[in-house]
């Protein structure tokens, strides 16, 4: 009962929910830009920011390594793990709807498993395209990402022709298996110096990316998130169970493709820009669905809200809790997730005993 009446009040005062994440949002930013070894003040490092946004002149006066330090290293870094942490959060929660199940996240369907093959084939034999020079790595795995969905779409058409939850998550459990065998295939014929980058890369980071990569997933974050939010009431309907969906005039197989495309896109484009980052996309939208309840108009924002916010403070830990050494993210995310959702998961089921 109690649950019910802070779910009831924080429905009735959703307005300040949003404000609440979006203030966490840019604080856990401008503490990500300010926390480091060489600190800058945080009006120079708003004044740098809007300078290079809308007036390049307002930076006469201030130090280029300082310019350097925020514009071309800390902004793009915590933007990239605000659009990585959004995203999976987001797909998350897209997942979880569509398959009725807490325990789903973007990795179910073997998305993520198809992307760390491409980077691992990129890397492993040092392939590098013609034209696209260092986006090779990102461009192959989105590519290998979406062919694996296609291969889980191609085995849940063999087996079935209704696209049932359970048959795709069959074939995402089959094809990741079978793809992290292949990985670790790859792994085990390299050298020292290639295991070591893979294993880096599988265990992912934010760091050293750059402006480019922040333009790299923009693109497929946007569309993600516009097919996701669109298609909410078809997740809310879902909830109900298939039968129920279609009675009540929702397309299920039609609204099942749109969601899996959304949410592939979204899984994709972050694995390919920052590697195996795991939990986000488990955790976060668990969270906001116990905080606010399952209606999707508004899981779906927070959810994209709140694990942006996760992912720039998870990489803050990481980049400062061993310094001047620094931590995978995945290390962090898994150490924070991993406790987080078992409290969630025996809490949740001592309150349906009661």
């Amino acid at each position: 009962m109690r649950n019910l009446s802070i779910r009831r009040f924080l429905n009735n005062n959703i307005g300040w929910l949003y404000i609440l994440s979006g203030g966490l949002l840019l604080c856990t930013s401008l503490l990500a830009l300010f926390v480091s070894s060489v600190q800058v003040p945080v009006p120079t490092i708003l004044h740098i920011i809007l300078g290079n946004t809308l007036n390049s002149g307002w930076l006469e006066n201030v130090p280029k390594n300082e310019v350097m330090i925020i514009w071309n290293i800390r902004l793009p870094r915590v933007l990239l793990a605000f659009c990585v942490g959004a995203s999976l959060s987001l797909a998350g929660a897209a997942f979880q709807g569509l398959l009725r199940n807490p325990l789903a996240d973007p990795y179910t369907i073997g998305v993520s498993s198809g992307a760390s093959l491409g980077a691992v084939i990129v890397i492993f034999f040092q392939i590098t395209i013609i034209g696209l020079g260092s986006f090779t790595l990102p461009v192959v795995a989105i590519i290998s990402g979406l062919l694996t969905l296609l291969v889980v779409f191609g085995l849940v058409r063999l087996s079935s022709r209704s696209l049932a939850v359970e048959t795709i998550v069959l074939a995402g459990i089959i094809v990741s298996s079978f793809i992290g065998a292949l990985v670790s295939l790859i792994i085990s014929l390299g050298d020292k110096d290639a295991m070591t980058q893979i294993m880096y890369w599988l265990y992912g980071s934010v760091g050293m990316r750059g402006w480019e990569y922040v333009q790299l997933i923009i693109p497929f974050m946007i569309i993600g998130a516009f097919i996701l939010f669109y298609h909410y009431r078809e997740l809310n309907a879902l909830a109900l169970g298939e039968e129920a969906a279609d009675h009540i005039g929702v397309d299920v197989k039609k609204g099942k493709r749109f969601v899996l495309v959304g949410a592939s896109l979204l899984t994709g484009a972050s694995v390919a820009v920052s590697g195996s980052i795991g939990f986000v996309g488990l955790v976060i939208p668990h969270l906001v669905r116990l905080v606010i309840g399952p209606n999707h108009r508004h899981v779906l924002p927070l959810s994209l809200l709140t694990g942006g916010t996760f992912l720039i403070l998870a990489d803050l830990l990481a980049r400062t809790l061993i310094s001047p050494n620094e931590l995978p993210i995945g290390v962090v995310t898994a150490l924070i997730g991993a406790p987080v959702f078992a409290f969630l998961l025996i809490r949740e089921r001592l309150g349906k005993r009661e």
